[in-house]
């Protein structure tokens, strides 16, 4: 097997008191403007597609140096300022006290009328959401790190023990099911690793499938079951076992464009979140399948699916998956001769193929034959 665990390249440990120097840094800034006599304001890094690029050095999508400027004597800003004072607060309150909430917790135990008016500080949820990425970029701390958590999803088996708090487990020891990834993962300390490398795997059913054979004990490989897009818990978690543990990360999705993407936000980070591509992004990880050569080195035709959508060549077209793959195709880490020609594949042929469809060989054939031979050979690509 030749993909074995690296040396560290980084150690995280958290640290609640730098989250709240921040946060009071903040605030003093703002108090010593109001004591100048000035209009107190916030610098805000500007969000959206115009202030992020791909940076070919360190492999991530970034974001920019553009700054917005949000003023508390603004008539269009007084709300926003108003709104980001009140969650910093409260992100305060709650890493000094060491508790948690969730976002939604954040958005109600905020809503409130203020004095003397009918005015609320928060009508929806939908307004709170964007005040903590505010928060986010502007002190360069993950939401994580703040305390505020979003639903969990995905979970990890393998050969892995972690200490959370005051209970410690080996991930293989917890059932079929593994162990559920949680909203933050910034607390979790890895106390042993028995194994080579970390398999994300896109959709359940497979990685159910991998445990049933008993893949992760026989190839020494860590398991984590994304359960569709990576959250964000699951992939500060690959990136804190790949950099502070060595390990490599090798990705398995379904041979399509929501699959491909899935891999690429794992990869190189998301345009949405580029802010925190250092702390959630991978650019070392692989990609093992499914691609369209997959499709013809197994005999796999009688079972891919039609791509969905009109081809670039007829009317109306590209749409749906012809155009999303035409977008990556475009995108400057799939730039590479190997992704080009999958992608051009897809397009040509006109089809996608699931994970699920290995099971046209046999069950056993992903555990045995397939993922085995494929990461033996490093048949692999970037």
């Amino acid at each position: 097997m030749p993909i074995k665990r690296e040396k560290p390249k980084e150690r995280f440990s958290y640290d609640p008191k730098k989250v709240i120097k921040k946060l009071e840094d903040l605030g003093k800034e703002i108090l010593e403007l109001v004591r100048e006599g000035r209009n107190p304001f916030i610098d805000i890094p500007t969000r959206g597609l115009s202030n992020v690029y791909f940076d070919e050095r360190s492999r991530l999508i970034k974001m920019g140096n553009k700054l917005s400027r949000r003023y508390f004597l603004n008539v269009a800003h007084a709300r926003k300022f108003m709104q980001t004072l009140l969650i910093a607060a409260y992100v305060k309150r709650l890493v000094s006290e060491g508790k948690h909430a969730s976002l939604r917790e954040a958005y109600y135990a905020n809503k409130h009328s203020l004095a003397g008016s009918k005015e609320n500080t928060f009508e929806s949820q939908s307004e709170s959401d964007p005040i903590i990425e505010d928060l986010e970029r502007t002190l360069g701390v993950l939401r994580e790190e703040m305390h505020l958590t979003a639903d969990r999803r995905g979970y990890v088996y393998g050969d892995l023990t972690i200490r959370d708090g005051e209970d410690e487990f080996n991930c293989s020891k917890l059932g079929m099911g593994g162990w559920a990834v949680p909203g933050t993962v910034e607390h979790l300390e890895f106390v042993n690793i028995n194994a080579d490398y970390v398999l994300v795997v896109e959709t359940a059913a497979m990685a159910d499938r991998l445990i049933e054979e008993k893949y992760p004990k026989k190839e020494k490989a860590i398991i984590i079951a994304t359960q569709g897009q990576a959250s964000r818990g699951v992939r500060r978690l690959i990136h804190r076992l790949h950099y502070e543990e060595g390990l490599p990360i090798i990705v398995f999705t379904d041979g399509d464009p929501y699959g491909w993407y899935i891999y690429s936000t794992i990869k190189q980070g998301s345009i949405n979140l580029a802010y925190l591509s250092e702390k959630l992004a991978t650019p070392e990880a692989k990609f093992v399948g499914m691609t369209m050569d997959d499709v013809e080195k197994y005999d796999l035709r009688n079972v891919t699916e039609k791509l969905k959508g009109i081809p670039p060549n007829k009317r109306g077209g590209p749409s749906g998956d012809y155009k999303r793959i035409i977008e990556e195709m475009n995108y400057p880490w799939f730039k590479t001769k190997e992704w080009q020609r999958q992608l051009k594949l897809a397009l040509k042929w006109g089809v996608r193929i699931e994970q699920q469809a290995l099971a046209n060989k046999s069950l056993e054939f992903v555990a045995k034959k397939y993922l085995p031979e494929k990461i033996a050979k490093e048949e692999l690509l970037p």
